[in-house]
């Protein structure tokens, strides 16, 4: 039927689609108005997906809140997801986004959830049910997950499911179905007990390995604290026999709960499993591990080492990750990376760059040798950028990441980064190049003339600013007119070199009202009120005509840069520590539970550059310290060096605190 022939009928896909006032109503990209085209849409086959992401994209976004078009395009949502002559693909995304946003609604604060959306979907949910029974089981699983979300009518979905689940034979719509249950069954009535004990059948040897897990998650999460001891057994079994039924390792490991040491004790056994894929996901899930718990390196790192040797190439290479994710823990097996770093010891030229990289953080030596041949060969093996992202992809190293640590080797790697900076290919190179000898300070003096040299290119602001953290050596030399020039008319294309280049430029010559002048109409600003702190507090003593008007601004945030860029000032123009550390203290304190932020390990550094005057600091400092769960973001591959970073900046400071006499305790 054509879709103006349905639209015709009394009970079309359309009615009372052009009695809503759209325009009134906000979706993530401002106006709703173009909804009721969109959902017309969904009716052309050759629109159809189109429209579905469209539709996805703009309602639901990145989530975060429920947008007032939502209640309204819902009803027509759920009538082209039923509707069988719509194309399949589509309906499948249009049930994942009434999923997507009904998950919000549950999860956000009732501010953030639109007018109407909880009786919007209350009223839906009977109309999703029917296609538990739709022939295609991707919508079948697609529409358990989304009744999962279904918590004002959880009694009778949970029977629905079950039923379903009786007659169900799919796999991927079986373990959908559980999930859902695991969901619904904490916010039953009378279907709690029952659902209950079904999941509990679910978890006997009788089911199948991946049918258990899921029984056991369900049950975490519908009665969480609840018969964790059998869950564990449930879940080592299914651990000990190897067979995880398609569920992934740290998915299973997690279900485990209980003492670090019995999680540990089955991912060492995994790692030696007989299946590549096994072997891979164990080692995914020991990262998550040692990214979460610091009392986890010793137990599983040795067992990670021994996949150094891994006959999979992914393997071997994911082995070196993780020990260089853990930096001078993995200083046992340095001589076995060392080995790694050349063609004859690792044939895999990945493998080969990750062992390299890990050497470098354990601190030996023996990296600057393989690095410099890097450097000045044609694959660098490196990459120019470095990548922030959750999860354990093995994406390409960083080279300034890599380089910036090691200005110690800085005799053995200047000759080939100085002839790479000569004979520099692209901006991108330069500025990864520019970036670890920031990190070098003096070390780096030998390269000003390069450095001087890409002043006249597009790489002229992190060529400035390796200059500015050289010093003196550099400042002997530099074109001072030139940086002069360049803060009035930086590269094209970079709205922070104007910025970036005066603070160079201040920093090299001493003069710094090239950047007060960029910087200090933005003091007070909303955002980015931190950043003019920075040149007030390099003029010191001088800086005190402004002290009024930052201590003002100490108070307005109490975390984050804010209270460290301000209290940074106000210490360095006033020299009274008593007025700034109560504000840096505070600053940090919220953070030893977790959620460390860039800010805070800078934060720290200062308290310890104050040293005996920060003596309020220390309770704060040694809470850090004394936390088995790292205080960082888990599941990255930064989690520990981190949390490593930030332990050696406490140590540190509580060192400078005790007047150099060792950490106070």
């Amino acid at each position: 039927m054509s879709e103006e022939g349905r639209a015709a009928g009394g009970d079309g896909p359309f009615v009372g689609l052009d009695d809503i006032g759209w325009a009134s109503l906000s979706h993530a990209y401002g106006s709703a108005a173009d909804v009721p085209g969109l959902i017309r849409a969904l009716y052309r086959p050759e629109d159809a997906v189109e429209a579905a992401d469209t539709l996805f994209v703009n309602v639901h976004h990145q989530g975060g809140c429920v947008e007032s078009a939502a209640p309204a395009v819902l009803p027509f949502l759920v009538r082209a997801a039923v509707d069988p002559a719509v194309e399949a693909a589509a309906r499948i995304d249009l049930i994942d986004l009434v999923a997507c946003v009904a998950a919000e609604g549950n999860r956000v604060e009732p501010p953030l959830v639109a007018h109407g959306w909880a009786e919007a979907w209350d009223l839906a949910v009977p109309d999703l049910l029917p296609l538990l029974h739709d022939p295609e089981p991707k919508t079948r699983a697609a529409v358990a997950g989304a009744l999962g979300e279904a918590r004002e009518r959880a009694d009778d979905v949970l029977a629905a499911l079950w039923a379903r689940h009786a007659r169900e034979t799919a796999p991927e719509v079986l373990r959908a179905l559980v999930d859902a249950v695991g969901d619904l069954a904490g916010h039953a009535g009378r279907e709690r007990e029952a659902t209950l004990a079904r999941l509990h059948a679910l978890t006997t040897p009788d089911a199948s390995p991946g049918e258990r897990l899921r029984a056991v998650a369900a049950l975490r999460t519908a009665a969480p604290g609840t018969g964790d001891a059998s869950h564990a057994r449930v879940v080592g079994e299914v651990l000990e026999g190897g067979d995880l039924g398609g569920y992934r390792v740290a998915q299973a490991v997690r279900l485990l709960g209980g003492a670090l040491a019995e999680r540990a004790g089955h991912l060492v056994r995994l790692l030696g499993h007989p299946a590549a894929s096994t072997r891979h996901e164990a080692l995914e899930a020991v990262a998550g591990e040692l990214s979460r718990r610091r009392s986890a390196v010793p137990p599983l790192l040795p067992a990670v080492a021994e996949r150094l040797d891994d006959p999979e190439p992914d393997n071997r290479l994911f082995a070196a990750r993780v020990l260089g994710m853990c930096g001078t823990a993995a200083l046992p097996w340095a001589d076995r990376l060392a080995a790694l770093t050349d063609d004859a010891g690792e044939p895999h030229p990945p493998a080969r760059d990750h062992a390299l990289w890990a050497l470098a953080r354990t601190g030996d030596p023996r990296c600057a040798a393989p690095l410099a041949r890097r450097l000045a060969g044609e694959r660098l093996g490196f990459g120019y950028f470095s990548v922030h992202s959750m999860g354990w992809w093995t994406h390409e190293l960083s080279l300034s990441e890599t380089l910036g640590p090691l200005a110690a080797h800085a005799e053995a790697l200047l000759p080939p980064l100085r002839a790479r900076l000569r004979d520099v290919r692209s901006v991108d190179e330069a500025r990864a190049l520019c970036q670890s000898l920031t990190e070098w300070g003096p070390a780096a003096a030998p390269a000003v003339p390069e450095l001087c040299a890409l002043l006249e290119t597009d790489a002229a602001v992190w060529a400035a600013e390796a200059l500015a953290a050289i010093g003196p050596a550099a400042a002997a030399v530099v074109d001072r007119d030139r940086l002069r020039a360049l803060v009035g008319a930086p590269p094209e294309g970079q709205p922070f070199a104007a910025r970036a280049l005066a603070l160079a430029y201040g920093r090299i010559t001493g003069d710094r009202e090239p950047a007060l002048a960029l910087y200090l109409p933005r003091l007070g600003e909303p955002y980015g009120n931190d950043n003019p702190a920075i040149p007030l507090g390099e003029l010191g003593p001088a800086g005190a005509p402004y002290a009024d008007r930052l201590r003002g601004l100490l108070a307005t945030d109490t975390t984050g840069w804010l209270p460290l860029r301000v209290g940074e000032a106000l210490w360095r123009i006033t020299g009274r520590a008593e007025e700034v550390v109560p504000a840096l203290v505070a600053a940090i304190e919220p953070y030893t539970g977790g959620g460390v932020t860039r800010a805070v390990p800078e934060t720290v550094r200062l308290l310890g550059e104050i040293g005996p005057a920060a003596a309020p600091a220390v309770p704060v400092l040694r809470a850090f310290l004394e936390a088995d769960e790292r205080p960082v973001e888990h599941g990255n591959w930064r989690s520990v060096p981190e949390d490593d970073a930030l332990c050696t900046a406490v140590l540190t400071a509580l060192t400078s605190i005790s007047g150099g006499t060792g950490p106070v305790g």
